[in-house]
């Protein structure tokens, strides 16, 4: 039962989490996608939350272990990451095209213009770590997100657990 509803429930949130991706590429132009995609990205733990407090109610009788809902929230954020990788994938296999490395180096370009000597201590640091945006492939743009997708789950889902614990209650006679 647990995977079916970590299975359901992360397909929202995989879907929440396509929508959101989509805010990325499209704030690099318009500041205020920018900002919409980062309180996109504060919204996906209280969805966690939330999807575990309902599997709790309405599956588990009213309560839960915390390692049950540890498990089910790093379960959830699996199915979550699994179905946002395809979309990712995919945008950066036919649509992105070098487009997030060139508009970083820009900005960066820009900040060394505007900048004095701290700029040039950075300088290093960011032209090599540029240059390593220009060589990753999709594939390793996917997996890239979908490991650190699924690492927020593992590290969110203890903190959640612990909230949304709760152990059940003997009646008394």
């Amino acid at each position: 039962m647990m995977r079916r509803y970590a299975m359901l429930m992360g397909s929202y949130m995989g879907g929440f989490l396509i929508l959101k991706f989509a805010f990325f590429p499209l704030g690099l132009s318009y500041p205020f996608l920018s900002l919409l995609f980062a309180a996109m990205t504060l919204c996906v733990p209280f969805m966690g939350y939330a999807y575990l407090r309902l599997y709790r109610d309405k599956v588990c009788g009213g309560s839960i272990g915390v390692l049950h809902a540890w498990a089910t929230h790093i379960l959830l954020y699996f199915y979550a990451a699994l179905l946002a990788a395809l979309p990712h994938y995919l945008y950066f296999r036919f649509i992105d095209r070098g487009l997030i490395a060139d508009s970083y180096q820009t900005q960066w370009e820009q900040i060394q213009q505007a900048g004095g000597s701290e700029v040039s201590s950075l300088a290093p640091m960011m032209e090599e770590s540029l240059q390593t945006l220009h060589t990753l492939t999709p594939l390793d743009w996917t997996l890239n997100l979908l490991s650190s997708d699924v690492m927020a789950g593992v590290l969110l889902g203890l903190p959640v657990a612990l909230v949304v614990r709760r152990k059940r209650i003997e009646p008394k006679n």
